[in-house]
């Protein structure tokens, strides 16, 4: 399945990139000195909003002269080509810094999310070898400095605010560095590793080369028709490929604004910046969104929201009941982006002029070919239509991954026949979109069916009693495993029991006996990982017989 026809990745670096002498190519230099030199280094490039409820603003030109110092930093201290720089930090601009200077100097950008505590980062810091680690004082004293001992490979911390020995202020490292030039990087260069959340076991460390920037400006431009000037706001934070993605890579790759907001989430600030801003273009979750819903419409009272043009929701699925919810609340529906770690940007999105069906993923991005597959004895073999199958990108994409770090056996089997497999499900609807499923593991084998727990979350969430929900296998000693729901009611119930009992038969009503839950248990919340995932094992191992209710025929099969 192709997505455009006439698409080509050479037209896209010859309009949207620069590229340096010698087919060389740094995302730095395609991010900030491209525009610069075309006489746009006055135009905003981050706008932060800080804790205490200021706002700071910084050109494009004040961008490109901190990260250039900050690579001259990296270069005194003889940080060398393809040594891990990582930050540790909130959502400020001093990590963006930290990332562009690292990419001009040919280090590799590195980010942790800041919530982890000392072990998680201590897994981190060694299995990528990080050679300097920009962070704060107070996640110094509380995470690094209990595991400073056991990285030898950390040469240099750089604390953006107080002192402590064996550290060194970003003030001072900024104010006596020289700024340099970008690295003529190969395109096949490493520039990115990513961590993944590591739910069913260690944290994959995802590489990704230089030539990724083709792939972010190409998503900008085109999936979120994001122009030169924009106003642009992710919220995710650095630490997750989203945040490296899509707040910092894809806008400043774009010549747009992208808005860094400090404090955490409160509903009334969110409306607020996004009409005060002029936010045309946004990227954010479903959690993010349902906690909007939740707060209701009096949190938007006078804000403009007529500048947004575009709401993509990454990270989970999102489900037909808040894309329908969306639309009424901001004027204009989210629209579904898939991607993953190892893809680098959005691969399968609604975008365009093309009708937001609620509850549906979308189709390939141009440029990306895409296959629904299934493992057979000769290889991998397409589905037919209507037919459960994994997702599978044919290789070659610019952002596709270099590697799993020290995982070389990892990578190959990633690939069959050129083929990337992402593990996630998906069935192709009548019109040729796709309707989500799962992960292959998640995909619920019942009674002789296949079942995708987006497809039942996505009518339990349509019921006006429930916040959210989240669906998985449970096993059976009869039918050997039945779908299990675990449901966040929107409000406390007078009556859990005929709360249950109400949306079983609701589910049953909706989704037919073959595939509807056969027990539900009403939770105050879902486990979810770091990145906002929810944990749907925790889950299942976490059931106990009195939490919930079964369907009548739960023991009888039918």
């Amino acid at each position: 399945m192709s997505s455009a026809d006439g698409f080509s990745w050479d037209a896209v670096r010859a309009n949207w990139l620069d590229g340096l002498p010698g087919g060389r190519l740094n995302i730095a230099h395609e991010a900030l000195d491209r525009h610069v030199q075309a006489g746009a280094g006055d135009r905003e490039a981050l706008v932060w909003w800080r804790q205490d409820g200021q706002r700071e603003a910084l050109s494009y030109a004040a961008l490109l002269d901190a990260s250039a110092r900050f690579a001259g930093a990296l270069q005194a201290r003889g940080v060398g080509l393809g040594e891990r720089v990582c930050t540790l930090a909130p959502r400020r601009p001093e990590p963006f810094i930290a990332g562009l200077g690292a990419l001009r100097q040919g280090a590799v950008f590195a980010p942790l999310f800041p919530v982890y505590g000392p072990q998680p980062v201590r897994q981190r810091l060694t299995v990528s070898e990080a050679r300097v680690l920009v962070t704060t004082e107070p996640l110094y004293r509380q995470v690094i400095r209990p595991i400073r001992s056991q990285l030898p490979a950390l040469q240099d911390i750089i604390l953006l605010d107080g002192e402590a020995s064996g550290a060194e202020s970003w003030a001072r490292c900024l104010a006596r560095a020289e700024p340099v030039p970008p690295v003529p990087t190969s395109p096949e260069f490493p520039a990115l590793l990513h961590f993944t959340s590591g739910t069913l076991g260690p944290p994959k460390c995802v590489l990704h080369a230089h030539r990724a920037a083709a792939a972010h400006v190409a998503s900008g431009r085109q999936v979120l028709e994001l122009a030169p000037g924009g106003r642009h706001w992710c919220t995710a934070d650095l630490g997750w490929v989203t945040g490296v993605s899509y707040a910092m890579l894809v806008p400043l790759l774009c010549g747009a604004t992208t808005l860094i907001d400090e404090p955490a989430f409160e509903a009334r600030r969110w409306y607020r910046l996004l009409a005060q801003e002029g936010i045309q273009t946004w990227v954010t979750s479903p959690t993010a969104l349902r906690l909007l819903r939740r707060a209701g419409a009096e949190a938007a009272e006078g804000a403009d929201l007529g500048r947004l043009r575009r709401i993509f929701s990454t990270g989970e699925p999102l489900d037909a009941a808040l894309a329908n919810w969306s639309r009424g609340a901001f004027g204009t529906p989210a629209r579904n982006g898939w991607w993953q770690s190892e893809t680098g940007a959005i691969m399968i999105a609604q975008y365009g002029d093309d009708p937001v069906a609620a509850g549906r993923m979308g189709r390939p991005v141009p440029g990306i070919e895409m296959a629904l597959m299934q493992q057979e004895a000769g290889g991998l073999k397409p589905v037919a239509k209507g037919e459960v199958g994994e997702i599978a990108l044919r290789g070659g994409w610019p952002s596709q991954f270099l590697a799993y770090l020290g995982e070389t056996e990892r990578y190959r089997e990633a690939f069959v026949d050129g083929w990337y497999r992402s593990g996630d499900m998906a069935r192709r609807l009548p019109d040729g979109e796709l309707q989500f499923l799962g992960r292959s593991d998640d995909v619920i084998k019942t009674r002789g069916y296949m079942v995708g727990p987006a497809e039942v979350e996505a009518v339990l969430n349509r019921h006006p009693a429930v916040a959210e929900s989240a669906v998985a296998g449970m096993p059976h000693r009869l039918a050997h495993t039945i779908v299990a729901a675990w449901v966040v009611p929107s409000r406390s119930p007078e009556d859990p029991d005929r709360l249950r009992k109400e949306l079983l038969a609701y589910a049953r009503r909706a989704l037919g006996p073959a595939v509807t839950p056969r027990r539900i248990t009403l939770v105050q919340e879902l486990p979810r990982t770091a990145g906002g995932k929810v944990r749907r094992r925790a889950l299942v191992g976490a059931d106990r017989d009195d939490g919930g209710t079964a369907a009548p025929d739960e023991e009888g099969g039918g």
